[in-house]
């Protein structure tokens, strides 16, 4: 039988459905349940995504073979429904081809519209609508696309503006005029008589006449741009795996552009930036869907209250808006009711925010694609909690309704509200994705990926983006443009990234040649500082100081029901107060990893840490130890303070030795002179800690089982905190951890200078206090030998770092020079130290819980490495069932609703 390629829908009827995205894409699913649903949208049919895998697998002419009696039946379709016939002269049939993965990438792949236009057909359009200039407008719409997308018509140098707009630009220039919409008739004959010279000059070949050329030409390239630099660098941010591929949805055209009474547009259900419950969107009349996005035209609102909003910020009068950008509530009134009734019937069906494109074609509206749209990460949470208020989905669904990665965004600071009252305001634009940025400007994006390899934050700078800006946005803190609105391509996706952008500025003017950015007589350049406010569109001149961020009610009832359903607990990664008491205010319930040689590296503290190092005998280091431990002490009494009431995890010294010794001439006389010692000393002894591996060295256990001097004063220290914070009332619970075992004598040679120490301690203080003595499983042998070590360790904390790094035989510092390639080749499908391996490093863990368990039953196991933080390691923590993650206090919310989620997947 048959493999079924080509669903048709159309006429309230429909091969598919919603749930079938895996194979007909997000697009191509929804345009078939719109139809379902009595949604009003132009007939067409979907290739599916596995034809997309056959096109690589067996070659363009290969599916091309497949697909053609398919694809002419579902054309014929069209015909029958359109009451016109594709490729014909005096009755013409115009298609749109479009990408749809099941995952939105928006402006990622390639559209092509108005596809059937050839120099007979366009004379054949004109009689059929006497509108000679929708028919040359259409055409030269068609050429231009048709040419960049399938024929590879780009711009040679970066500098250079695509060669289609090169001669748009100087048409205009000549003419007089501003906009596209401008030209006469006869200019956009010329322009297609110009565009269709330098496809010849430029590739070397005549521009295509049948429409079925065309069509086979376009529904190839929309495969191709599914391997494009900018959807594979977008499938990468988003996690998006190559082999879904992608849809293609071919389309009767329906046309904006056929006068007065036609228009275009975008429009959302909820506001996607702020999550606010406002129906919003632009629309274009006498326009195309591209125009919008692409941020040629200035847009106009859909609502009355968005186009007076809009009015505001662009310091437009009620009186100028109401002539030249009137919304649609106002100028399309009927239309509008029709649409706002529409994206309500769309919003409660998917019962989520939706994001629809629309054409009004001389007064009847269509619908081209309705999805789930992109948010920012305040708006998903606020979004999901109201959606919940209202009754339309469940408590389990609100959890799911938010991306835990995607609430760094509402975590981080903003701008200070007094440094903002004397900030200098240069320009004011439209705040298309709420945030603060501040960095220095940059115009291209591989400068901005240049800049940001070199650590510099940058600000992208451009008159319109366009998909291939798309590295550069990633890298940058924030985004600026001079044209384009609400739903321009930097619009949506700043958004998706949770970028801060400021979109429409119009005041600027930005010359690409010159790297500058002029605003009156402001000019800036390349590296100059400037400041974006994504939530009030305003830009500011050089860089603006921050505060914390303030988290909103929605956030807190939705961390409050995450903690409802989660049995998986957070705690954080701490080594100082301030970073306890931030975790702690994110819901951390205990530090699950305190590294207490992160408390040396700083004044006096140094010195005496040096000292001990670079003594010769254990007199000395135990002399030098003695100045250290009244500073760990207090550090520690710091610590347990902000955790009151809290575990909290201490690990006993780990790095080599070397680490902390001075490699430079003028650190080594200074040691030299505080000890009393020749520098040639120093030296020498400098000299003697260094090892060619140390990571697999002197270190960790092994320090303190040679020197146990400095287990000693360590155990002191944070026992010695305990109990003072207990005489105030403070209570403490620590655990004190063994680093890098790798066999049980070890661990139970530290746990012995432990214990005999805190003996000694309880005796002189004549008190004491619960604590537990555990180990960090981090080495290979420890997790294949956990029963043995769980015979005297309390508890397990897995160094999922270390663990990944000796499980691999990769150093997590050198990694970079070939992980790039281990991607791009499928050795590796994720970076190992940023996600855990579950299979490997996993199993490891998985052993270790149920080996150490089988002798001591309740045995505490957590992991403590950057895979705590990381929502799929998360779930697999929840499903080995450890009681706890830790991770670093900004990721502790996504931790804790990685965790809910994973508790509601079972």
């Amino acid at each position: 039988m048959n493999k079924k390629r080509v669903y048709t829908f159309g006429n309230g009827k429909a091969e598919g459905q919603a749930n079938m995205k895996n194979l007909l894409g997000g697009k191509g699913a929804n345009l078939a349940e719109m139809n379902l649903i009595g949604v009003p949208v132009p007939p067409g049919f979907t290739i599916t995504t596995e034809v997309c895998s056959e096109y690589y697998e067996l070659g363009r002419d290969k599916v091309v073979s497949l697909l053609q009696e398919d694809v002419k039946n579902a054309i014929a379709n069209i015909e029958q429904l359109m009451n016109a016939t594709f490729g014909d002269i005096e009755n013409p049939l115009l298609v749109s081809v479009r990408s749809g993965a099941r995952a939105s990438m928006p402006g990622m792949m390639d559209t092509i519209l108005n596809l059937g236009l050839n120099d007979d057909v366009v004379e054949g359009l004109i009689r059929k609508t006497n509108n000679p200039r929708f028919a040359w407008d259409s055409y030269r719409r068609f050429v231009q696309m048709y040419g960049d997308v399938v024929l590879g018509m780009k711009p040679v140098n970066k500098e250079d503006i695509d060669p289609f707009e090169e001669i748009i630009e100087e048409l205009k220039e000549e003419r007089g005029v501003k906009l596209d919409n401008e030209l006469s008739v006869d200019d956009l004959k010329l322009l297609v008589s110009k565009f269709k010279k330098a496809v010849k000059n430029q590739t070397g070949h005549d521009f295509p006449t049948s429409a079925y050329d065309q069509l086979w030409g376009a529904i190839c390239a929309v495969f191709d741009s599914w391997m494009n630099d900018r959807a594979i660098l977008y499938r990468k941010m988003e996690g998006i795996p190559a082999e879904w591929g992608t849809a293609v949805n071919v389309q009767a055209m329906v046309f904006g552009n056929m006068g007065e009474t036609s228009a275009t547009g975008v429009c959302f259900s909820r506001d996607a930036g702020s999550g606010e419950d406002l129906f919003n969107g632009e629309y274009l009349i006498n326009a195309q869907g591209e125009d919008v996005v692409a941020g040629i035209r200035t847009p106009q609102q859909i609502t009355k209250v968005g186009s007076q909003r809009w009015a505001e910020l662009a310091c437009v009068s009620e009186e100028e808006r109401l002539a030249k950008y009137p919304s649609m509530e106002e100028a399309m009134p009927s239309i509008y009711a029709e649409l706002d009734a529409l994206q309500t019937k769309l919003e409660n069906h998917y019962k989520d925010m939706q994001d629809m494109e629309f054409t009004v074609q001389e007064g009847k509206l269509w619908f081209l694609q309705t999805r789930n749209g992109k948010r920012t990460g305040f708006a998903m949470v606020k979004i999901a909690m109201d959606l919940l208020r209202e009754g339309m989905i469940d408590e389990k669904t609100a959890l799911f309704r938010v991306e835990p990665n995607k609430l760094d965004e509402l975590l981080h600071p903003v701008f200070d509200k007094k440094a903002l009252k004397v900030a200098s305001v240069i320009a004011k634009g439209l705040p298309a994705s709420p945030g603060a940025a501040t960095g220095q400007i940059v115009f291209f994006a591989d400068d901005a990926a240049e800049w940001h390899a070199k650590g510099h934050k940058v600000i992208m700078v451009r008159i319109e983006t366009s998909p291939e800006d798309l590295a550069g946005m990633a890298v940058a803190q924030g985004i600026l443009t001079a044209r384009g609105g609400m739903t321009s391509h930097a619009a949506v996706v700043a958004r998706g990234m949770g970028k801060c952008c400021v979109s429409g500025a119009g005041a600027l003017k930005i010359d690409y040649k010159n790297k500058t950015m002029q605003v009156g007589d402001l000019v800036l350049k390349e590296g100059d500082y400037i400041s974006l406010n994504g939530s009030n569109g305003e830009v500011y001149l050089g860089q603006i100081q921050t505060k914390e961020a303030e988290l909103s009610d929605d956030f807190r009832e939705l961390m409050t029901l995450a903690d409802k359903y989660t049995k998986l607990k957070v705690r954080t990664n701490a080594d100082t107060p301030c970073d306890a008491q931030i975790a702690r205010n994110f819901g951390a319930v205990g530090i699950g990893l305190c590294r207490t040689e992160h408390m040396f590296f700083e004044g006096e503290k140094i010195k005496a840490m040096r000292e001990m190092i670079l003594s010769e005998d254990t007199e000395g280091r135990v002399k030098a130890l003695s100045k250290i431990l009244p500073y760990q002490q207090a550090d520690f009494k710091g610590i347990f303070r902000a955790m009151d009431g809290c575990p909290v995890t201490v690990r006993l010294l780990d790095p080599p030795l070397h680490e902390f010794v001075p490699h430079d001439l003028k650190g080594q006389e200074d040691m030299a002179a505080m000890m009393g010692v020749s520098v040639k000393k120093i030296q020498e002894r400098v000299e003697s800690l260094s090892e060619q591996n140390p990571m697999l060295g002197h270190r960790g256990c092994r320090l303190g089982n040679t020197y146990p001097e400095i287990t000693e004063m360590q155990t002191l220290a944070i026992l010695g905190a305990a109990l003072e914070l207990k005489a105030e009332g403070i209570h403490t619970y620590p655990e004190i951890m063994v680093p890098l075992i790798g066999n049980v004598v070890e661990f139970q040679q530290q746990e012995a200078v432990i214990r005999t120490t805190a003996e000694k301690l309880f005796a002189e203080k004549g008190d004491s206090i619960e604590f537990t003595v555990g180990t960090m499983i981090e080495v290979p042998r420890a997790a294949l030998t956990a029963d043995k070590v769980a015979s005297s360790a309390e508890f397990f904390s897995f160094g999922t770092n270390d663990l990944t790094q000796m499980t691999f035989g990769y150093s997590r510092d050198d990694i970079a020079s070939f992980l790039p390639v281990y991607l791009d080749k499928k050795i590796l499908q994720v970076d190992p130290f940023q996600v855990l391996d579950q299979e490997g490093v996993g199993q490891l863990v998985r052993m270790a819980t149920e080996k150490g368990r089988s002798i001591r039953p309740d045995l505490k196991c957590g992991i403590c490495g950057e895979h705590g933080g990381e929502p799929s390691s998360v779930k697999f923590c929840h499903r080995v069932g450890l009681n706890y993650v830790s991770c670093s206090p900004f990721r502790v919310p996504i931790a804790r609703l990685a965790a809910a989620q994973a508790a509601i997947e079972g």
